[in-house]
């Protein structure tokens, strides 16, 4: 199954790319819109959902927008992951995000939405590297700033 999220904004132009795709491949695909106006008339799709585990968990490949959390939650359960930068975007964050991602083979950033499909027969064949959190130490720094407070 090919899983495709937007997170909680709008990205139509990727959900009806996605769509025309969907109806000349051979796997399941399942659209998560948020808040667009196009409805896919090629596969399952919702607005929202109260979890989306269990289609990140039958997901072969996912397919998104480049939101950070959208990003972490399909890396941690080591999905394929391809992204696009959503262009509505204030201050194009997500493409220095989907730049450090890729640059670390993470993920497939698919630069224009015209090659999302050669995205999707890449991602069946490429490997890519096992994600790694980076250590956190936010506790440590609260820590000690709540210690040279209260002295």
């Amino acid at each position: 199954m090919i899983f495709v999220t937007v997170g909680s904004t709008d990205f139509d132009a990727l959900v009806a790319k996605m769509d025309e795709l969907a109806a000349h491949l051979d796997d399941e695909v399942v659209m998560q819109t948020g808040l667009g106006k196009y409805r896919p008339k090629h596969c399952r799709s919702f607005r929202f959902a109260p979890s989306l585990n269990s289609y990140y968990d039958q997901a072969q490949i996912v397919v998104a927008h480049g939101g950070l959390g959208t990003i972490v939650e399909a890396l941690e359960r080591q999905k394929k992951l391809i992204c696009v930068v959503n262009p509505a975007t204030y201050d194009r964050h997500q493409e220095h995000l989907l730049s450090t991602f890729a640059s670390q083979n993470y993920l497939l950033w698919c630069k224009d939405l015209e090659r999302l499909a050669e995205a999707i027969q890449q991602a069946r064949t490429t490997a890519l590297s096992r994600y790694q959190p980076p250590e956190c130490h936010i506790h440590e720094v609260i820590r000690d700033h709540l210690v040279r407070a209260m002295s």
